[in-house]
């Protein structure tokens, strides 16, 4: 299947994969009209929506797509927040869809119920986790967002992780910040860095690089605690404290 990313707002991505036949899987579609569009250009037509979580920047333009295409299934979380979806993903069920098997992670922290979508090749993480980030608290504890992050630590490297912003560079500041003698992070940041100057997505990426890049799939590492201590002034070891004190430094970063 083919993958394509369609730019949206300000700095969102809508993930599609197009099967042979025009089939489509759309992830998060904040946005009708950049879907519309790309259908109608391309020749392909949604056939299934995933729906990572409630915001409206990734579900804002499911009602217009079911209106345009009849029968258009939508999987989402269990949130009374998320009033279109006609099926419930929950953790540990296997969407079958044009073909694919999906798996459906739990991954509470950026929201209590947000979900991620993975198949044997991409790893659809919404705002859960992206390219040497991750997503705000807005509802979740640091035990979840730790919980969450190793859930995705642990999917196989090979995967291409496809997440809901281009938010890359701008990560790999704090990251630089946090990490500043990691070679492959200093890479990752001068190739984002060609990539936006040609306007180019920084997506996807493989997991296996954000493993070796992202510091919030690093809170094990001393070097990434170090930097917490002393961020801090005081000494941190528990990861629970690692990540509560790396998001709390990259929410007030460069303010």
């Amino acid at each position: 299947m083919r993958l394509t990313a369609l730019p949206a707002f300000a700095d969102n991505y809508i993930w599609a994969l197009i099967a042979a036949d025009g089939a489509a899987i759309v992830v998060d579609p904040g946005d009708a009209t950049p879907v519309l569009a790309a259908a109608a250009q391309q020749g392909w037509r949604p056939h299934t929506v995933l729906l990572t979580h409630h915001h409206d920047d990734h579900i804002g333009g499911v009602a217009a797509l079911q209106a345009r295409f009849a029968g258009l299934q939508v999987y989402a979380p269990a949130d009374p927040r998320i009033p279109l979806a006609t099926h419930r993903a929950a953790e540990g069920e296997r969407i079958q869809a044009l073909g694919l098997e999906i798996d459906v992670v739990s991954v509470p922290g950026h929201t209590r119920s947000h979900v991620a979508f993975h198949t044997a090749e991409h790893l659809f993480s919404g705002d859960a986790l992206f390219s040497l980030g991750c997503g705000r608290m807005f509802e979740g504890t640091p035990s979840q967002l730790l919980a969450s992050l190793h859930k995705l630590a642990s999917l196989p490297p090979h995967l291409l992780l496809c997440c809901g912003h281009e938010y890359t560079v701008s990560n790999a500041v704090f990251a630089r910040h946090v990490d500043p003698t990691n070679a492959a992070l200093l890479q990752r940041h001068e190739e984002a860095l060609a990539m936006r100057r040609d306007e180019r997505p920084t997506l996807p990426v493989t997991l296996a690089s954000e493993l070796d890049c992202n510091p919030f799939l690093r809170t094990r590492t001393p070097s990434i605690q170090q930097a917490v201590s002393a961020h801090l002034g005081r000494p941190v070891t528990d990861e629970v404290d690692v990540v509560a004190g790396l998001r709390g430094w990259k929410d007030g970063f460069g303010t």
